[in-house]
């Protein structure tokens, strides 16, 4: 086993963590970005170190299909390929299943894909899969599993997370490089949760180095998603790291770690930048649409970024609707914004105050801080500030899903403070004089 997995800080189930790896020590919970060929789109690796990123996400199937993994391997493995020093994550190639599901034929040996590059056929097989991954080198490695929709019912369900507690067995035959790189099991069982149980069960008596609930984020209804996530999250070992695959909105990602889990990825961050969108504390921000073409303010007046501290929303504006830079600016952002999600929800369980965090605490903003924001911000705003928690901050008219709801009732929070509508002004985000952020419905993370 090559990590070491420290719980430093709990709030009931939820918990912040240290998990030492072979190239970084990193702090739970945290969100990886998705760099499926090896990069994240327009930005460079000291930009995503600068932005505090901890952990990049690869995909097997598609490292394996250029530049090929021997490249790779022959070359100083994948680190060194992309010049990153922190850690990497490698998927196994198993969503492939879902994604290109027009072009996989699944048996029990594996899955044999139809190439989309050149149309030649690829077998991959739980052993190949290994094979690939112990090529890349990177310091998570995911177990190929049979991957299907939530969506679906019926026996295929149970066929899938049975095949995937034989492959897991495969996979730590294969796997030939134990001491430096560390195989991830994947939960599967649909939506059901008695196949749920039976293998967590079966991957908990394998004894791995860590665990992903896999599966969800495919269209599911949120009040299973967050149910699976709990049952999943309580069968699971406390000293191992838990990862929830494919999960990337903000309001997610609070539930799940207050449910006890510690690790997501997804392209959502990266994928809305492109289309124009930023990530802000009360929902999202759409920098194409008129108003923000004479808009001096930053996206988001509280956030340190590079992006924030040196661009307006009109020149934003101007970009998106017209330059790749504007995708790469946005791009920034929204993965600074993700990287200080995970940094304060693990300082806020290290510290005691998670509760605080998600529901509502009451600061006064410094008369320096004050003048900051006032001269070079041009916002108007109050000299006391409100800073809400999370949830109010999302839902400022009470409206909290109940599918939050319940989840917390479960989490042990107590968010009724959050579910009326606030009496205070919210911040300099929408004072007097300025515009509200369009809030958008989150479309489907994949």
């Amino acid at each position: 086993m090559a990590l070491r997995f420290e719980v430093l800080g709990r709030f009931n189930r939820a918990r912040a963590a240290r998990l030492t790896l072979p190239h970084f020590t990193c702090q739970t919970p945290l969100f990886m970005p998705v760099g499926t060929q090896g990069t994240i789109k327009g930005l460079t690796t000291d930009q995503l170190e600068e932005i505090g990123c901890q952990i990049i996400l690869g995909n097997t199937y598609h490292l394996e299909l250029r530049p090929g993994s021997q490249l790779i391997d022959d070359l100083g493995g994948l680190h060194k390929f992309m010049n990153w020093k922190r850690a990497l994550l490698t998927d196994s190639g198993g969503f492939q299943m879902v994604s290109l599901l027009h072009l996989a034929d699944i048996t029990e040996e594996g899955v044999t894909f139809q190439s989309p590059v050149d149309g030649k056929p690829m077998l991959l097989t739980p052993e190949e899969s290994i094979h690939i991954q112990n090529n890349i080198g990177a310091d998570i490695i995911m177990a190929l599993d049979d991957v299907v929709k939530t969506t679906i019912t019926g026996p295929r369900i149970e066929e899938a997370m049975y095949r995937t507690l034989r492959w897991i067995d495969r996979c730590i035959a294969a796997h030939k490089k134990p001491d430096v790189q560390n195989l991830f099991g994947i939960v599967q069982g649909g939506l059901d949760p008695v196949l749920r149980d039976i293998c967590v069960k079966g991957l908990v008596e394998r004894n791995l180095p860590g665990y992903a609930i896999g599966g969800l984020a495919g269209g599911e209804d949120k009040d299973s998603f967050w149910r699976v996530v709990a049952q999943c999250t309580a069968g699971l070992p406390e000293d191992k790291p838990r990862y929830v695959m494919g999960v990337g909105y903000p309001l997610d990602i609070v539930v799940c770690s207050a449910l006890g889990a510690d690790m997501y990825d997804c392209v959502y961050p990266t994928r809305t930048a492109r289309f124009g969108t930023a990530l802000v504390p009360e929902g999202v921000l759409k920098l194409k649409q008129n108003a923000m073409a004479t808009d001096e303010r930053p996206i988001d007046p509280t956030c340190p970024c590079m992006v924030c501290k040196n661009y307006t929303r009109a020149y934003l504006h101007c970009l998106v609707t017209k330059d790749a830079m504007g995708s790469q600016l946005l791009s920034y952002h929204n993965l600074s914004f993700m990287m200080r999600l995970s940094r304060d929800l693990h300082m806020s369980i290290l510290e005691g105050r998670f509760p605080e965090y998600v529901i509502i605490q009451l600061n006064f903003v410094s008369f320096v801080s004050f003048l900051t924001v006032l001269v070079n911000k041009k916002v108007s705003m109050p000299y006391c500030r409100f800073v809400r928690g999370f949830l109010r901050m999302q839902f400022p008219k009470g409206d909290v899903p109940k599918w939050v709801r319940n989840a917390m009732v479960v989490a042990g929070i107590d968010i009724s403070e959050c579910c009326t509508p606030a009496k205070y002004p919210r911040d300099a985000m929408d004072a007097p004089g300025t515009d509200i952020p369009e809030l958008l419905p989150p479309t489907k993370c994949s």
